[in-house]
Parts: C-alpha cells; sequence; structure tokens
C-alpha cells in the first residue's frame, strides 16, 4: 500500500522560510516522478513544482519559480519542498503526490497516481 506522508507545514511571516517533507512508502521510489501541489481555500488545487523520477529535470509554477527548490533523497524515500521568500498567497494547504506509472519525466495533477493528506502553510503579512 502506497502511502505519502506530508510533514513541516506551519505558521510563518511573510519573506521566512518552511521546508516541507514527503516520505514515501509502498513503492519503488526511485522510478517514480514525485511533485507538490497546493489548494487555497475556495481555490481548485495547483501544481507547485515536480521533479523526475531521476531527479535530473524539475519544473515549477511561474508564481514559485526562483522561491521553491525541489528535490528528493532516494535514499530515505523522501522529496523535499524548500520555500524561501513566502507570501502570504502561498497560504494553502500543500499536497505531496507520486506518477501513476515508473519512469515519468513529470506528475501533473492528471497523472498522479497517490496523493498525501497535505499539511497546512499559512503566511502571515
Amino acid at each position: 500500500q502506497v502511502q505519502l506522508v506530508e510533514s513541516g507545514g506551519g505558521l510563518v511571516q511573510a519573506g521566512g522560510s518552511l521546508r516541507l517533507s514527503c516520505a514515501a512508502s509502498g513503492l519503488a521510489f526511485t522510478y517514480f516522478g514525485m511533485g507538490w501541489f497546493r489548494q487555497a481555500p475556495g481555490k481548485e488545487r495547483e501544481f507547485v513544482a515536480a521533479i523526475s523520477w531521476s531527479g535530473s529535470s524539475t519544473f515549477y509554477a511561474d508564481s514559485v519559480k526562483g522561491r521553491f527548490t525541489i528535490s528528493r533523497d532516494n535514499a530515505k524515500t523522501t522529496v523535499y519542498l524548500q520555500m524561501n521568500s513566502l507570501k502570504p498567497e502561498d497560504t494553502a494547504v500543500y499536497f505531496c503526490a507520486s506518477s501513476s506509472k515508473p519512469l515519468e519525466v513529470q506528475v501533473t495533477k492528471e497523472t498522479a497516481g497517490h496523493w498525501g493528506r497535505g499539511t497546512q502553510v499559512t503566511v502571515s503579512s
């Protein structure tokens, strides 16, 4: 059974930083693309960042480019999202997702196979 468990969310002031972690189990982590998505109240879930199964390719939403960094540690079966220069508009529940098939380069909302339960990030102004 695949499990994705996010952690690291919290309350931070604008301009601050947080590092989210997503620990994966039950899948051959090394061969699956991983991604982060977020959902603010009253809004649809949106793409934030993704990393290919090899780790050689990363993808970012324009709204976070230059501020957020996605990375993965295959030995720990964990994917991270380093968030710097946080803004109030980054406030949302952040979800981790894995691709539905191995060797996929970029996981999207439509192609995600498994989701975590999310972690709340709140940025105060």
